[in-house]
């Protein structure tokens, strides 16, 4: 059975981790079929992209009994080693959804621990259920977060509400969360709310989506004023007068304007 299924409708990718037996913990089978869902969905032609988690859960954290066995290897040479561009194979199941070139909305429901809530980091956009539960959970096991977590919560997160999360692994209530900033808003039906925003970026200019996202993480980079302000320049110089945003324009202009009187 697949660990991971991937769809497609509408320009909108949907990828499903799909262990719902495990609350879709994850082994190795599971990180290489994230990482290669990920490949596929950058490759693709979709506009957004909708990750969320088949089952009671969005994702448990690792799955400690099918993960033991890692710590019979060398542990230096598999965690050191570079597989993804700058991550091992841990980080990019985080790390996969910040290379897609389009955004990614997270749909998150149940428990998102530890590698899970990892993997949520990596989406653009955090959508979850008012009742789901997130835990910076590596702690528990006397171990630091190490899947892409620490390049991606100080960008959301107060140093001291990262410091709390880290050193205690304490699960935080979704509403605790979107105080905090650990995800973006609360929806009964978080997969529905995924869809509708993906649907609303799909209809946008699939240039300037794409532009937008590359703009965003560089700016979130520690570039210099100079070099964000040049690479806003060159963005839009890319994008007007091309196909894609004379479209957008005269959707625009088609649309039936308000009554003034």
């Amino acid at each position: 059975m697949a660990k991971v299924t991937t769809g497609y409708k509408d320009h909108i990718a949907y990828v499903t981790l799909a262990r719902p037996d495990k609350h879709n913990a994850l082994n190795e089978d599971m990180i290489a079929a994230i990482i290669a869902a990920g490949q596929e969905v950058a490759a693709s032609d979709a506009r957004a992209v909708v990750l969320s988690g088949a089952g009671k859960s969005f994702c448990a954290g690792l799955d400690l009994a099918a993960m033991a066995g890692l710590a019979q290897r060398d542990v230096q040479s598999w965690l050191m080693e570079r597989t993804q561009e700058d991550a091992n194979d841990f980080q990019e199941v985080a790390m996969i959804w910040r290379r897609v070139p389009v955004p990614v909305i997270a749909a998150i429901h149940g428990a998102c621990f530890g590698g899970g809530l990892q993997i949520a980091l990596g989406a653009d956009i955090r959508v979850a259920h008012p009742e789901a539960q997130l835990s910076v959970m590596e702690m528990k096991w006397g171990l630091v977060p190490d899947m892409g977590g620490m390049a991606l919560l100080p960008r959301l997160l107060r140093s001291d509400i990262l410091r709390r999360l880290t050193y205690t692994a304490e699960t935080v209530e979704a509403p605790q969360a979107l105080d905090w900033g650990l995800v973006s808003e609360l929806a009964p039906n978080p997969l529905f709310r995924a869809n509708e925003l993906a649907t609303a970026i799909a209809a946008q200019s699939p240039s300037a989506i794409r532009a937008a996202k590359r703009l965003i993480a560089y700016a979130e980079s520690g570039a210099s004023q100079s070099d964000v302000l040049l690479a806003e320049s060159a963005e839009q110089a890319e994008l007007i007068g091309k196909p894609d945003q004379m479209q957008a324009v005269a959707a625009q202009l088609q649309k039936p304007k308000p009554d003034a009187g």
